[in-house]
């Protein structure tokens, strides 16, 4: 496994980490037993960091990450997010409500100190808010964070973001279908030290190859609910993609992928994002264990040949730009 520095951090991650939105919710039921199997199968695989955050599940995704650290010790990473316990309005963006919500995840996850808190995706009035960053600082002297970053749905955000001198990380949406922060994103947070976790890797699995017209979700998955971005920002969903043009541009991505003859389809997603200059890790959700173990493979494998870096572009521009790009 490919490891990187995860930003000021300091800490060394692995290239591919996990995303665990789908134990808590979201993605249809997920045991605990099943859950743990997933955490277990990534960290064998030599995953060293774990995204959750305190909504997913409405805190059971870090439950059963702190059942996993207790039982498997340390050397691995955890970052989880807060923010969206009340309503996404600036002035619910206090240090009184940090407090209250990461007493909440340290209490979920076990652990006196969290590595590494984000805001969850908060409105760009919070983002760009002196007193917020004055807030998170707080909790760094007070010992109850160590890191922390931002989550975010826009590339002005990120870059607004980057330019705080203690933002440690940003997460932001990075995949094949999502070329944006290549732009500027990812040379500011080079320049600025600033790590960078790569969030829906797969488009929500239109990048695994496998999805058709007639596939159907879970009434409780958001790729059901929330095509319309009716729940939360349409972009976290098939990454703003419209399914019947996602389908059309994983078809042409898996053949781009074949012509690599050895990755699956969604491990060249995976290194694909996850060799993007000044991305530290991409955090691929998995709900088996072997879903964990071939996300992981994808951290092994050597550098990705011009021709298909160049299929991606060529695909995003002819494809997706005009719909995407001006967007997020």
């Amino acid at each position: 496994m490919q490891t990187h520095v995860l930003g000021k951090t300091n800490r060394t991650v692995s290239a591919v980490g996990l995303g665990t939105w789908q134990l808590g919710a979201d993605w249809g039921d997920v045991s605990e037993a099943d859950a743990l199997a997933v955490l277990a199968a990534s960290a064998d695989a030599g995953v060293t960091f774990f995204d959750t955050a305190d909504v997913y599940g409405d805190g059971r995704s870090e439950q059963v990450i702190g059942k996993f650290l207790r039982d498997h010790g340390t050397g691995i990473t955890v970052a989880t997010k807060m923010g969206r316990r009340l309503e996404q309005m600036p002035e619910n963006y206090v240090l009184e409500n940090f407090r209250a919500w990461t007493e909440r995840s340290r209490r979920n996850l076990g652990v006196e100190t969290l590595d590494l808190v984000q805001l969850h995706c908060p409105p760009t009035a919070v983002v760009t808010s002196d007193e917020v960053y004055d807030a998170l600082d707080t909790l760094v002297a007070e010992g109850a964070i160590a890191n922390y970053g931002l989550s975010v749905e826009t590339c002005d955000q990120a870059l607004a973001a980057i330019t705080r001198p203690n933002v440690a990380t940003i997460q932001i949406i990075i995949n094949a279908f999502r070329l944006k922060p290549l732009d500027a994103v990812l040379p500011a947070a080079l320049e600025a030290g600033v790590g960078i976790i790569a969030r829906v890797p797969l488009a929500s699995g239109l990048l695994t190859g496998k999805y058709t017209p007639a596939t159907t979700f879970p009434d409780n998955d958001h790729r059901n609910y929330n095509r319309d971005g009716s729940h939360f920002d349409v972009g976290e969903t098939f990454s703003g993609v419209d399914y019947a043009v996602g389908l059309q541009a994983a078809e042409r991505f898996a053949r781009l992928a074949k012509d690599l003859d050895g990755p699956t389809t969604a491990q060249a997603a995976l290194a694909w994002v996850a060799q993007c200059d000044g991305v530290s890790t991409v955090i691929p959700g998995a709900r088996s264990t072997a879903q964990a173990r071939a996300n992981a493979a994808a951290g092994t494998l050597g550098g990705l040949s011009a021709d298909f870096n160049q299929g991606v572009r060529d695909l995003y521009n002819e494809l997706l730009r005009t719909d995407i790009h001006p967007r997020w």
